[in-house]
């Protein structure tokens, strides 16, 4: 969490977080490089500025679908949420590499051309119509532009300037540019190479991100418990007990807003599930030191307020609780974010 935008500040945490992903990322290049040079038939090798091409180009789409993968991985299993926390770092080596591949790509076919680059690549092949012949290079240069925009606007000042709303919408355009990528490698790279490696990679992590989500939606309406509401109104949720403690039972209601309804210390209190940052889901985070903690990027909320700690001021809606008859209920109708809450008391027997 930030008051203000400074530099970066790297922790333990984040330096191995980076060192393990740049470590991996040259491993895999290396990798590449050396494979492809074994698999080449003679008289078919590379140049370096090939090998660097295709190496950073693979690199790229890797860590895409490694970061398209998280978010379902981390709904599925607490072991994978410590993934979420630099994300935004894989996002950005992401687009460096794209960025990497791109230029490459331009040097090598368009660089001699009279043309400008960029105005060669479009106009040297315009055969839409044309399946085998499709000029999958502007694909690939309409994901670099979408992944440039999800790059630069990555850092916390656009999430407050443009709201974790439109921040949220734009974010998502990720799912746009790993479908124009896909088509770019298997109109492209697939169609020219005779080695099945390629397709089956591509389709491969196609279909492994496409189960990913699947079942993580499964699994998310699954924890969304839409209970009925009384003749007063009120949401039943159940036994307090029901409810592990400092955790959270997130539940739907009719209107379609997702409550997270926590207890702790002897207390029910419930607030939006939507997090101010990055409408992370708060239901699956805990209290920590009294507030709960999103389990995306550990942004914090007293219960009773939905109020972050000082000097932090962002705000989350609230909703009235109460236990009634061993039970626990809470009123459908957000408050206005930072209104005060009485938490409801656990009574013991």
């Amino acid at each position: 969490m930030s008051h203000g935008y400074a530099a970066v500040q790297w922790n333990g945490f984040k330096w191995r977080y980076d060192l393990v992903m740049l470590a991996g990322i040259g491993i895999f290049m290396l990798a590449f490089v050396l494979m492809t040079m074994a698999t080449r038939a003679p008289g078919q090798s590379l140049s370096m500025v090939q090998m660097l091409m295709r190496a950073t180009g693979a690199s790229a789409f890797l860590l895409l679908n490694i970061i398209l993968a998280i978010g379902p991985l981390a709904r599925l299993s607490p072991r994978f949420k410590p993934l979420l926390y630099n994300r935004r770092h894989m996002g950005v080596l992401c687009f460096l590499l794209a960025l990497t591949h791109a230029a490459l790509s331009l040097f090598w076919y368009q660089g001699f051309s009279a043309l400008n680059p960029v105005v060669a690549l479009f106009v040297s092949n315009a055969r839409y119509t044309s399946i085998a012949g499709f000029p999958f290079e502007s694909l690939g240069l309409v994901a670099l532009i979408l992944l440039a925009v999800l790059a630069v606007s990555s850092h916390d000042y656009w999430q407050a300037a443009l709201g974790p709303t439109l921040w949220k919408r734009i974010h998502m355009s990720v799912y746009l540019a790993y479908g124009l990528l896909v088509m770019h490698i298997m109109l492209g790279i697939v169609q020219g190479e005779k080695a099945t490696i390629y397709p089956i990679s591509v389709i491969g992590a196609f279909c492994l991100i496409t189960i990913l989500h699947g079942a993580s939606a499964i699994v998310g309406r699954m924890r969304d418990k839409t209970a009925g509401a009384s003749l007063d109104g009120w949401i039943n949720i159940g036994a307090p007990h029901s409810i592990k403690e400092n955790r959270a039972r997130i539940i739907k209601t009719a209107a379609g807003d997702r409550i997270a309804v926590f207890r702790y210390d002897g207390k029910i209190s419930a607030v939006t599930n939507v997090c101010a940052h990055q409408n992370g889901p708060l239901g699956e985070g805990r209290i920590i030191d009294g507030c709960i903690t999103c389990p995306w990027h550990g942004w914090q909320y007293r219960p009773e307020d939905g109020r972050s700690p000082a000097p932090f001021d962002e705000k989350i809606a609230t909703y009235r609780v109460q236990v009634d008859g061993g039970m626990v209920y809470v009123h459908p109708d957000a408050l206005p974010p930072g209104t005060p809450t009485p938490p409801a008391t656990i009574k013991e027997a």
